[in-house]
């Protein structure tokens, strides 16, 4: 048996380890409303992971009553051949099979079911959304970057420093990385909309892996996968990078709550552990040498990062130092939370179950 195959049938895959469910995902500044008993679906279908979370309004944000993780790689190869694989869609429906089948088990009725980068760049998208639906049911709408970077600054709002005068906020994504530069005016309240200048980058995990390699990454490699993010941050970080008192990282992405779980030396990932853990720069610097320190099969072992994610992890990593070095702040907070809670926020909020306070 292979090294791979022996760790899938150890089941040490960090991607195939269900969300905890009934948890309760804080909303600072928000009260819950009329109609609040409503199931409400999020489900995100991304380049590397497919991502659902049902919940109900609660007092103090919402209440997760389940929910289901698992990467599915459907970007792979599209950055060579410009086309979702016959493999990746088969993964996509099985996933989303599983989607549909607890969005139905759980009655949810309102519900907002997204795509993003491996759909807006693939050739065959079209076909491929008409298979989903046939097969699943689930009918998929792929999101534009901004509105893809608008719903990662509302999931995350609730992890901004209130003392802070804002944040620079990324995702790394499987394909692309959204950043956002977020400032509270004086007076701001924690649940108003969050918005800020923004940029996509047309690289992720996925794609910044295949073109450098992600299993056996040499000091001489990751200095070369960070320069070329580097170069396509430039004109935002002169233009957004400057008069940075005040303000914090606040990344989401599984490269950030990966390099948090090393960092805290978790035997297995628990993410009540890593949602809004602060992270100081040499926290970061030291956690991110250690991945660098790993060979592939280390990787590959490690309860936080599993076979599934042992050849993107650096390329992760990589862009992380770059978007670091190009806002050089002091601390980071780290969200295990993004696209999907953005979502639910804005169905419950326009539905009036979330109200703010």
């Amino acid at each position: 048996m292979g090294e791979e195959a022996r760790l899938r049938e150890s089941g040490r895959l960090r991607a195939d380890l269900p969300e905890p469910a009934a948890e309760r995902l804080p909303g600072r500044g928000f009260r819950r409303g009329p109609g609040s008993s409503t199931a409400y679906a999020a489900l995100d279908l991304g380049t590397n992971n497919c991502r659902l979370l049902i919940a109900r309004a609660a007092s103090d944000g919402f209440r997760v009553i389940d929910s289901f993780s698992r990467i599915i790689r459907l970007g792979e190869g599209i950055s060579t051949t410009g086309r979702i694989s016959e493999a990746a869609i088969a993964r996509a429906v099985g996933a989303l099979s599983v989607c549909g089948e607890k969005i139905r088990a759980k009655g949810a009725t309102r519900l907002r079911t997204i795509a993003t980068e491996a759909c807006r760049a693939a050739d065959n998208a079209d076909a491929f959304l008409g298979l989903i639906e046939r097969e699943t049911g689930i009918r998929l709408e792929v999101i534009d970057r901004e509105t893809e970077a608008r719903l990662a600054a509302v999931g995350c709002s609730p992890l901004l420093d209130p003392q802070a005068r804002g944040a620079v906020l990324f995702d790394i994504g499987g394909g692309s990385t959204e950043v956002v530069r977020i400032e509270r005016p004086a007076g701001m309240p924690q649940a108003a909309p969050v918005k800020g200048p923004w940029m996509s980058l047309p690289l992720g995990v996925v794609t910044l892996a295949e073109r450098f390699g992600g299993a056996d990454v040499t000091p001489a490699i990751y200095d070369a996968m960070v320069a070329e993010v580097a170069g396509h941050l430039g004109s935002f970080a002169a233009a957004h990078g400057r008069d940075l008192a005040g303000m914090h990282l606040l990344g989401t992405s599984g490269t950030v709550t990966t390099v948090a779980g090393i960092h805290l030396g978790l035997h297995h990932y628990d993410r009540r552990k890593v949602d809004g853990l602060w992270m100081a720069s040499g926290d970061l610097d030291r956690a991110v040498a250690r991945l660098l320190a790993m060979t592939y099969q280390e990787r590959a072992r490690n309860a936080c990062i599993g076979v599934e994610r042992a050849d993107l992890v650096l390329a992760g990593c990589a862009i992380l130092d770059a978007i670091r070095r190009a806002f050089p702040l002091p601390r980071l907070r780290v969200a295990d939370r993004g696209l999907r809670e953005g979502m639910l926020v804005e169905m419950m909020r326009v539905d009036g179950a979330l109200v703010a306070s």
